[in-house]
């Protein structure tokens, strides 16, 4: 044990004082009180440091609330006896995808110092009709080569696979903002053209368009492959 841990050695042989933990509890609770009085009083280049470390410290603790409120909901979603599996038998139960594994934050201005710019790691799809914004204010970017217009999707019934247009992106598992984004990630929904399948509706119609759900990891495979769900 090093030399200067006497107050720790002292603790071990003796045990604490008989208020050590009320102490600890009123100065934590003081602490925040103290913490606004050096927010609102300090100038200058302090007060700048200090806002900066408070708003990342902030930031990250938002974070943490989000995960654990997202636990709660899981546990109390699934229930207790374990039989049902999650999701229904439709659209399976997806493993959800961590933002920092769907985005990378990319660093701007002259000196780096700007981190409000994500590039997007996964398969997307962007619309025939889509076009950018200017490079410096897109927050968002979706790299030309994770961009995807086909899918290789098979038949549950036929048992064979046709190489379709994607029309767009309608579910991703992991919320509605990945959805809008045309992030296709494994279990999401997508909209593929059917119409050289020659499928018809009891009505006598031509199908143009029909759901399926990714099965695979695309930003690995390099492809899409999809099932149809008829």
């Amino acid at each position: 044990m090093p030399q200067g841990d006497y107050i720790e050695l002292h603790r071990k042989r003796h045990g604490y004082r008989h208020d050590h933990f009320e102490r600890k509890r009123k100065k934590e609770a003081r602490e925040v009180h103290k913490r606004s009085q050096i927010a609102q009083k300090a100038l200058g280049i302090k007060g700048k440091m200090f806002a900066k470390k408070r708003y990342a410290e902030k930031a990250l603790m938002k974070k943490t609330i989000l995960e654990i409120l997202l636990k709660i909901l899981q546990v109390l979603s699934t229930p207790k006896r374990g039989k049902r599996k999650q999701g229904n038998g439709r659209f399976p139960y997806q493993r959800p995808v961590a933002e920092d594994e769907m985005f990378r934050v990319l660093r701007s201005g002259k000196r780096k110092t700007k981190q409000w710019k994500r590039m997007i790691t996964k398969a997307t799809f962007v619309g025939p009709s889509f076009t950018r914004k200017p490079p410096k204010y897109e927050r968002f970017i979706r790299p030309s080569g994770l961009r995807f217009t086909k899918a290789h999707v098979t038949h549950p019934e036929l048992k064979c696979t046709f190489n379709l247009e994607i029309i767009g992106v309608k579910k991703n598992p992991n919320g509605p903002m990945y959805t809008s984004l045309g992030v296709m990630t494994k279990g999401t929904i997508i909209e593929v053209n059917v119409s050289e399948l020659g499928l018809v509706t009891p009505a006598g119609k031509v199908v143009w368009g029909k759901y399926a759900q990714v099965t695979n990891n695309p930003e690995n495979d390099g492809c899409i492959n999809a099932v149809l769900l008829v």
